[in-house]
């Protein structure tokens, strides 16, 4: 997906001309895709995601133990605060900062394997997005297709928008393609 931006920032670059030069820009045909929102929607990203979020849902109950775990210890720190010797009350804190530094890295380690993931069920997607849509730009003609979830735009004509048509296509292709 990296590559993809290298190509999205040339996108950008090439819309900055094409916008510097106005007397031309009634001949050019300009759309717009929002490449991410086509890839999740489409059949094959709705299955990539049910994959996804098996994984989250595997994690999600022990990190949520994990939290009220964490506010019961420092909710408890903070009313003892005051009872409590100073040697004692530090040893707590130590240990309410020991735990809260291994529920940062479960929360890190679960972050990594959801975008682990995350890569491995959409990498072998995005390559034929990424033919659909220039399949598109050729066969409809379009000087330049922006992907609007990587360069974020203001204001764009939503009539230009041809997301729906690339998820619809990706279908196609897709599921001829196996």
């Amino acid at each position: 997906m990296k590559r993809y931006g290298f190509w999205m920032l040339g996108a950008a670059m090439a819309l900055l001309l094409a916008l510097s030069a106005v007397p031309v820009m009634a001949a050019e045909k300009i759309a717009f895709v929002h490449f991410q929102a086509a890839l999740i929607n489409s059949d094959a990203g709705k299955v990539a995601a049910g994959q996804l979020s098996k994984v989250i849902e595997k994690d999600k109950a022990t990190i949520q133990a994990k939290e009220k775990e964490l506010q019961k210890l420092k909710d408890e720190l903070e009313k003892q605060r005051q009872v409590l010797k100073e040697d004692a009350f530090r040893a707590k804190e130590a240990d309410y900062q020991k735990r809260l530094r291994d529920y940062q890295l479960m929360v890190r380690d679960a972050n990594e394997e959801v975008e682990a993931k995350k890569q491995e069920v959409f990498k072998p997607l995005a390559p034929v997005m990424g033919k659909v849509i220039h399949d598109i730009g050729e066969r409809e003609k379009y000087t330049m297709i922006v992907d609007v979830s990587v360069i974020p735009l203001i204001f764009y004509d939503k009539k230009l928008d041809i997301t729906q048509k690339a998820t619809e296509e990706f279908n196609k292709a897709y599921k001829a393609k196996k």
